[in-house]
């Protein structure tokens, strides 16, 4: 299906199920890939659940079969605001549940965010995979800090230099011969070399202007307290412990502002945990949308935190919900 929205760009939505479903699932993929990245979550949900879900993927403004976007529309705001047009669209009527890859789950805080009320009104359940709610705080790439901080420096540089470049995409044959770099970046100790495949395929389809423009808006972005007062709803917060780009504490904080929240932990693991590790994903995913199918068909309600209570005493907290996943 295609979504129009009032700018013109148009988005790529695939949706199984029925409109009436009792639970709608909405996918959202990371920087530079697109709805395919979720093809083994989109399988084991309809095995699991049946037409009871409804699951709703779309590729990202930008990124995959989805249209261009203009320079100044590059920013999680904007991805924030699309995530909202697309849930009144698709899901028009009872809970939903969202599901949030890397640049994905900063989308979902984004609407949460910038939507409080339509966001509290619809919103059910939570599963954070691999993304960060601070930013740049904690990438350091594996490697040292000072050395972090140059490859952070050469990166923005680089980025900025892209965003100018238009609706360009970049050469396949340019991404192949870029194949170990990726691995390397986004992949812990196993990977399916199928996966290389498609993650290189799905980069080959994100504009140049998609892959510098979203950086700066990635680096800066600040949640924490927004997720300090969604209150209880259901929450999964998941991340590898070999993940460069948004590595454990990443994951450790937002499970701290979301209450609920399970921390799970996979060793060896790294950033694509949804194709390295599927089956821990998916049992997360499913938990929550069992939580959201058990109970009270009332999306969104929940005892609401107080945003300035401290995160770092929830922190301390989270340690007894950690749960380390092979």
């Amino acid at each position: 299906m295609e979504l129009r929205l009032p700018d013109d760009v148009r988005l790529h939505v695939t949706v199984t199920g029925p409109v009436d479903a009792e639970v709608t699932v909405v996918l959202l993929h990371g920087w530079t890939l697109d709805g395919r990245s979720w093809h083994r979550q989109l399988a084991d949900l309809r095995e699991r659940f049946g037409d009871r879900v409804r699951v709703v993927t779309y590729d990202a403004r930008g990124h995959g079969r989805s249209s261009c976007l203009t320079r100044r529309d590059a920013t999680l705001a904007q991805l924030g605001d699309d995530l909202a047009a697309v849930v009144d669209e698709f899901a028009p009527s009872g809970p939903v549940v969202l599901v949030g890859h890397s640049m994905g789950g900063m989308t979902v805080m984004e609407y949460a965010h910038r939507h409080p009320d339509r966001f509290a009104a619809r919103t059910a359940g939570l599963v954070f995979v691999s993304t960060t709610a601070e930013g740049h705080t904690h990438t350091v790439y594996g490697l040292s800090p000072r050395i972090a901080r140059l490859i952070r420096l050469a990166e923005t540089t680089g980025a900025g230099v892209l965003a100018r470049c238009g609706g360009w995409r970049p050469p396949y044959a340019l991404l192949r011969a870029l194949r170990p770099s990726i691995r390397w970046m986004l992949f812990g100790d196993r990977c399916d070399p199928a996966d290389i495949r498609l993650v290189t395929s799905a980069v080959a389809h994100a504009t140049l202007r998609s892959i510098g423009g979203f950086r700066a808006s990635i680096g800066a972005q600040h949640r924490l307290e927004t997720l300090a007062a969604l209150g209880g709803l259901p929450a999964a917060a998941l991340v590898g412990d070999r993940d460069r780009l948004t590595p454990p504490p990443c994951a450790e904080s937002i499970a701290a502002a979301l209450p609920t929240a399970e921390l799970t932990v996979c060793p060896g693991a790294g950033h694509m945990l949804m194709m390295e590790r599927p089956d821990v994903v998916n049992a997360a995913v499913a938990g929550v949308v069992g939580r959201v199918l058990a109970g009270p068909a009332t999306s969104g309600a929940r005892s609401a935190a107080p945003a300035t209570r401290s995160v770092a005493r929830r922190r301390r907290r989270s340690a007894a919900r950690r749960v380390t996943a092979a």
